[in-house]
């Protein structure tokens, strides 16, 4: 005969894993949406100061850019070496620190006028950033973020991101958004909310159908990717490769969890 205390502890564990599993699941609301120039195939994206700062990819078109929210205009442009597929950026107290994918370098630079301060090299390939004003947080398609010290640009830890105790590979674009970890996975219309300090996925962003099939994007590759967030405003933007628009989008809570999402795991 099992003991009272024995049969409340399995019932503790047993609530405790389900609760483990209940990752809640947002759907997203459009509040306004801006234009996008079609041709940039985004790869990183963040707010300052009214203006949003993108970088694009591929080898001979990478870029980076000031561009202005309302009409898509690209007020600054950098042209990054032909040899380099350009990839994440994020700012840093008057500069603005750029990825590359596979080349293990990255670029700092001036953020005002662009110009090339210096750069640096990292293993591993370069994917995405984004900061907590404290420090740089990088991914690299693998189910782990590196921390970096933003002044030395040296890494200084890692945290891998689970969903549910597994790891969650693929991990995209990043922004910083109330304390929190906000990524593209790659391949997938998910955004994951991701604790920073464990690494736990705390909540999943479906932003499926977001575009309409009249927009004309049809590329393998043209995938959502781009995440800015206004802290002072409270807005939230997403964008993709090669797509003709931007949106600002609003979460809606729903009555849904999940344990298990197509793209997520290995």
């Amino acid at each position: 005969m099992w003991s009272t205390k024995f049969i409340s502890l399995l019932c503790a564990l047993t609530i405790a894993a389900a609760s483990q599993a209940a990752v809640p699941v947002y759907g997203v609301k459009v509040e306004h949406t801006y234009p996008h120039d079609s041709s940039a195939f985004t790869e990183g994206l963040f707010y300052l100061n009214g203006f949003l700062y993108e970088s694009t990819g591929l080898e001979q078109r990478s870029t980076i850019r000031k561009v202005r929210i309302d009409t898509g205009e690209v007020v600054q442009k950098l042209d990054i070496p032909p040899q380099f597929f350009g990839e994440g950026i994020v700012n840093w107290q008057g500069h603005l620190i750029s990825l590359t994918w596979k080349s293990h370098v990255g670029f700092a630079f001036d953020l005002a006028t662009f110009k090339l301060e210096r750069q640096f090299r990292y293993e591993g390939e370069g994917w995405a950033l984004t900061q907590d004003g404290k420090q740089l947080i990088m991914s690299d398609g693998t189910s782990e973020l590196r921390f970096l010290n933003p002044r030395t640009l040296k890494e200084t830890k890692r945290v891998r991101v689970t969903f549910d105790g597994r790891p969650t590979r693929n991990v995209n674009e990043l922004e910083w958004v109330k304390g929190e970890i906000f990524a593209n996975v790659w391949g997938t219309n998910w955004i994951v909310r991701i604790d920073p300090d464990s690494g736990k996925v705390v909540g999943l962003i479906n932003i499926a159908g977001l575009l309409s099939p009249s927009d004309n994007v049809r590329g393998p590759d043209d995938v959502p990717n781009g995440i800015a967030y206004d802290a002072k405003g409270d807005r939230l933007f997403v964008t993709g490769k090669n797509w003709p628009k931007l949106f600002e989008i609003r979460l809606l809570k729903s009555d849904r969890t999940a344990q298990v999402l197509p793209g997520l795991m290995p």
